[in-house]
């Protein structure tokens, strides 16, 4: 079975000017995302997926580029659009959707999940972290009963998913137009792998976090 990591990139970010080519523990942002991914087992060919050629000089050796169309940077364009663009010009069985807002997601995590993919286990595969406290929604408790409180370690825990990646087989998205399959794996991801980059702070959340973690050694 063919896996194709796929990595969406675009320069433009508005929310975070450069985002993607901000310098984080001695790379570009969009470097350490790319890097987990190209030394992850079970992966054949990963992908920068941009409009703008010049993202080359940020990505590490051994990652592909494929333009993109200047469209796909739109502000109103959703995700599933540029997805399903790659798809019809890259053919796999199982594809990874990975976003570089993840720069300390591990390559334990990334192999981990896959494998439950490939041994047919699952369909498909999400980062996502453990969240076990009281939570509510729109008003009502969702995880316990206001007249039977339970310890926090007895509750049933909520799981959030983090943008690190979505794995698929090629027809829960061409054929179901999804990302997540009906029999999903669930890779936790906590502390650090479980940040995500998308305002100032985080960034610089970021920045503080890498002066303390070996990297290079994940």
């Amino acid at each position: 079975m063919k896996t194709v990591a796929l990595v969406p990139i675009k320069l433009n970010s508005q929310r975070l000017p450069h985002k993607n080519i901000l310098p984080i523990a001695g790379h570009p942002l969009c470097w350490h995302l790319c890097n987990s991914l190209i030394k992850s087992k079970g992966i054949d060919e990963v992908y920068v997926y941009c409009s703008d050629s010049s993202v080359r000089q940020y990505l590490p050796e051994g990652v592909l580029f494929k333009q993109r169309e200047k469209w796909l940077d739109g502000e109103l364009v959703k995700g599933f659009d540029i997805y399903r663009e790659f798809i019809k010009e890259v053919d796999a069985d199982i594809y990874i959707l990975a976003h570089t807002t993840s720069p300390f997601i591990k390559v334990s995590s990334i192999e981990n999940a896959l494998s439950h993919i490939l041994n047919g286990e699952n369909d498909s595969a999400f980062s996502a972290e453990r969240i076990q406290t009281f939570a509510w929604y729109q008003g009502k408790t969702i995880n316990y009963n206001l007249n039977d409180v339970p310890r926090t370690q007895d509750m049933e825990p909520i799981w959030v998913e983090t943008s690190a990646f979505f794995m698929f087989k090629k027809e829960i998205f061409t054929v179901h137009n999804r990302r997540i399959g009906f029999k999903p794996y669930i890779q936790e991801v906590s502390g650090i792998e479980a940040v995500d980059i998308d305002e100032q702070k985080d960034y610089d959340l970021a920045c503080k976090l890498a002066e303390v973690e070996d990297l290079e050694n994940e």
